[in-house]
């Protein structure tokens, strides 16, 4: 039979169910703005009967109840929504990072306006038309140098400001690697503590929220996934490698391959490997650093040293009011100081590379003279080598302008005087040195007899800048095996890292004016005061088809620069827009499903207080059957 005391021990259960269910109902209200927090529900069941059926009892009724329990306290998540939500806000962070900084480049660029680098371009040009209607003036070669020093500091200052940019996006890319290691280790430790909570038969319900919270903090800078593969091991794998496994976190590390700039590449501290992401804020600093920025940089450098290699190039063959002439109107700097372009790449203290950076055929061609030979030309490329076929019906403007088209880091066109000539543009890899032509190879003959820039076709007789003194490979005589005067193909070694940021006007031209050339006489012969004709052809190279590097012209390079970046910009903010709408869209269904409602908070402890109340008023009930019986029984 049941004990005398049964009623007693199923009112205190109530009581104590009722008790923890109002407890919780407080942890929730208390907890109404904590960030990250679910609302917890405590659920009440039946306590196990008396005398289940495998148990032996004596005769009577079974099942008989025992009352009410608290179960457990569950935590109100929808977890296939936190792993939609730590998705999104991947994507979420990456654009608004892009959104940021994409709209920084917008202002470094600074167009259009009138002092921008096309403007101070165009009066340049300017300077350099109105030289060729006076060109024995000297107050107009004065404008020509004013205007040239502005230009130079103008492209100097938009160097400086890409190159700050680009610190400062390494710097976050540093601060974001450190926050992430952070995160990491916090959610290794918790895994941790909730798996020897779950152990001695807690609900670690804060817990879990305070590492789902991190989980999608860690989704914001890195494109994570949660897995949770049972209810003992918590997973978060970053685009298919584990990150954070149970108690154990894989850091990264700012230790890895370093550029040509001196930027390190996040890596995995336990393998050295390097670390890539296509999402995050960190994916998105990666992308502005390696990417967008140093892609503004290196335009910006093809355009500085196109530009200043042209305008040198037709300086040195005109003539100043003072009859000098060979002289440069921009000041070069070289990467190396080796004349055959011989370089210590791996730094063992011998030559083992050439740095050259442009070739000139020996040979004046006509452009639309059909070529009559046929051949494949092979040119370095960023995935490898280019192969650019030609045919003996092609002429050779048919072929420069496919040598321009064919991907190849190596740009052509033909100099005033008819000579082809082949231009480095900046490395599509950052294994490779920008500017520098890596390989010319022509199985005919076109590069070799035809335009006078190799001495021999096929691949015994190729430049390849792997080894030292490659340029003996072009058509420039010997004496007693050294390079002699450029009677044949004409070479240009490297330039100094980053042309844009060294530009400025010759020192001979600085300090005389009058060295400015305008004309370039006849027959050898000096120009006379009124020829125009130097001046004029500078003028004339700001529509020119130039080449700068895949674009035709100057022009062309500053329309490209402003249409990229303002359609960068354009792309990242409605990009940016979308997802966030996205995010937040799935953040407000989370909040109505695991938020804390006030309302409903209430309304719960209402009903929970008059269970409360009537579990007392039960034992209460029970007590004075007890004191009946033990104080009035047997008077």
């Amino acid at each position: 039979m049941q004990s005398t005391f049964t009623g007693i021990e199923m009112g205190k259960r109530s009581l104590g169910a009722h008790n923890q269910a109002l407890v919780t109902i407080g942890h929730n209200l208390a907890n109404a703005s904590t960030e990250g927090y679910s609302r917890q529900r405590v659920e009440l069941g039946a306590m196990e009967p008396l005398y289940a059926p495998e148990f032996n009892r004596e005769g009577g009724p079974g099942q008989i109840g025992q009352g009410v329990v608290a179960q457990r306290i569950e935590r109100i998540r929808d977890e296939l929504l936190e792993g939609r939500i730590v998705a999104e806000t991947g994507l979420e962070a990456y654009w608004d990072t892009r959104d940021k900084y994409v709209l920084m480049l917008e202002q470094i660029q600074n167009e259009p306006t009138d002092s921008s680098v096309r403007t101070l371009m165009d009066r340049f040009w300017d300077s350099w038309q109105e030289l060729s209607l006076r060109p024995a003036d000297v107050a107009a070669r004065e404008a020509v140098l004013s205007r040239g020093q502005a230009l130079a500091e103008g492209i100097r200052d938009r160097y400086r400001r890409l190159a700050e940019f680009r610190s400062m996006v390494d710097g976050d890319i540093r601060g974001t690697v450190a926050q992430v290691n952070d995160l990491t280790r916090q959610i290794a430790a918790l895994n941790l503590e909730i798996v020897k909570s779950k152990a001695a038969g807690d609900s670690p319900n804060d817990l879990m929220d305070r590492r789902d919270l991190l989980t999608e903090r860690l989704g914001k800078l890195l494109p994570a996934t949660v897995d949770r593969r049972d209810s003992d091991e918590y997973m978060i794998h970053v685009d298919g490698i584990v990150l954070v496994q149970g108690k154990v976190a894989r850091e990264l590390a700012m230790d890895g391959k370093v550029d040509a700039d001196g930027y390190a590449s996040p890596s995995w501290s336990d393998t050295g490997l390097p670390a890539n992401f296509r999402g995050g804020t960190l994916g998105a600093l990666a992308q502005l650093r390696d990417g967008d920025s140093r892609s503004e940089m290196q335009t910006l450098d093809t355009m500085t040293l196109s530009f200043s290699d042209l305008v040198n190039e037709a300086h040195r063959s005109g003539y100043g009011l003072n009859g000098k002439t060979g002289l440069d109107f921009f000041k070069e700097w070289p990467f190396v100081n080796n004349v055959a372009g011989s370089y210590d790449r791996d730094g063992d203290g011998a030559f083992d590379s050439t740095y050259i950076y442009r070739i000139t055929g020996a040979n004046a061609l006509s452009a639309q003279e059909q070529i009559g030979l046929a051949g494949v030309i092979r040119l370095s490329s960023a995935s490898g080598i280019a192969e650019i076929p030609y045919n003996p019906t092609d002429t050779v403007a048919d072929l420069v302008s496919r040598l321009n088209h064919a991907g190849a880091e190596v740009t052509a066109r033909l100099t005033r005087e008819g000579k082809l000539q082949l231009r480095a543009t900046p490395a599509g890899s950052r294994d490779d040195p920008d500017f520098v032509i890596r390989h010319v190879e022509d199985s005919g003959h076109f590069l070799v007899g035809y335009s006078g820039l190799l001495r021999s076709s096929g691949s015994a007789g190729a430049y390849d800048w792997g080894g030292a003194d490659a340029a003996r490979a072009l058509t420039a005589p010997r004496l007693d095996g050294e390079l002699a005067a450029r009677s044949g193909a004409d070479f240009a070694v490297a330039p100094l890292s980053h042309p844009s940021g060294w530009l400025e006007v010759a020192d001979a031209i600085a300090s005389d004016p009058g060295s400015i050339a305008a004309g370039f006489g006849k027959n050898g012969a000096a120009a006379e005061p009124g020829d125009g004709t130097a001046a004029l052809a500078i003028a004339a190279l700001r529509t020119q088809p130039v080449m700068v590097g895949s674009l035709r012209s100057f022009d062309d390079h500053f329309a490209e620069a402003v249409a990229r970046i303002g359609l960068s910009g354009e792309r990242a903010r409605e990009a940016s827009a979308t997802h966030q709408g996205i995010a937040k869209e799935l953040r407000d269904l989370r909040q109505s499903l695991s938020g804390v409602n006030m309302d409903e908070e209430l309304a719960n402890m209402i009903k929970f207080q008059h269970g409360y109340a009537a579990a007392a008023k039960f034992v209460t009930a029970v007590d004075e059957m007890l004191d009946t019986i033990i104080n009035r029984m047997g008077v």
